[in-house]
């Protein structure tokens, strides 16, 4: 867990998170591109939003908590503790050679990504511009 900082407020925490989130997801769309013509190849699927939203949600409301330091968790305590989820997607069609990869659904999530990446480094780049101008006593 990142140590609290002053200047660093929850929204820029967010924003470098959903950063490696989406960098785990490129990893891995990547990697089902690459396999596309792989024979008995499964591709594979990172999903962390709905994680995300519920670490977003419980810190604005009622926390669950545990009795007891053994019980099984309840899930991520904060937006560092959240990992996201890879599933593998076996083909399920029986034919050719059940590789379930296709192509165009992996390039529009590749597409999607980029862009939700790039927007998240963007304002993330647009809140450390603020933090300069402020640091540097607004000149």
């Amino acid at each position: 867990m990142e140590p609290k900082s002053g200047l660093i407020d929850p929204g820029m925490q967010l924003l470098t998170k959903v950063l490696d989130l989406r960098a785990q997801n490129q990893q891995i769309i990547a990697a089902n591109i690459a396999n596309a013509e792989t024979p008995g190849y499964s591709p594979a699927k990172f999903t962390f939003e709905d994680e995300l939203r519920s670490v977003l949600s419980s810190q604005s409301g009622l926390q669950l908590t545990s009795s007891h330091q053994k019980h099984i968790p309840l899930g991520p305590r904060d937006i560092q503790s959240v990992q996201g989820t890879i599933t593998i997607n076996p083909d399920q069609t029986g034919i050719g050679d059940e590789n379930g990869v296709s192509v165009d659904e992996e390039m529009l999530a590749l597409s999607e990504n980029e862009l939700l990446y790039e927007t998240a480094a963007q304002l993330l780049k647009k809140k450390m511009g603020i933090l300069k101008y402020v640091v540097s006593g607004g000149q």
